[in-house]
């Protein structure tokens, strides 16, 4: 089964003998991808974005997903 559109593609929240423990460490995973760089790196991904004409989060998901810069 595909995701519908705007899935964050968590995990899923079906009961299962794991499901609290994945759901925790994809809680923490999650907010330690998106946890506020140096001011200067912030700075940086910004005006590249605005350059790009993406926006900050946009700019930051193709960081994370790729592993590169784009």
């Amino acid at each position: 089964m595909q995701p519908g559109t705007g899935h964050n593609g968590g995990p899923p929240l079906e009961e299962d003998p794991g499901a609290s423990w994945r759901l925790f460490a994809w809680r923490k995973a999650h907010r330690k991808a998106w946890k506020t760089p140096p001011r200067e790196i912030a700075l940086r991904r910004l005006a590249r974005a605005e350059e790009l004409g993406m926006t900050y989060r946009d700019y930051t998901l193709e960081i994370m997903e790729r592993g590169r810069y784009p």
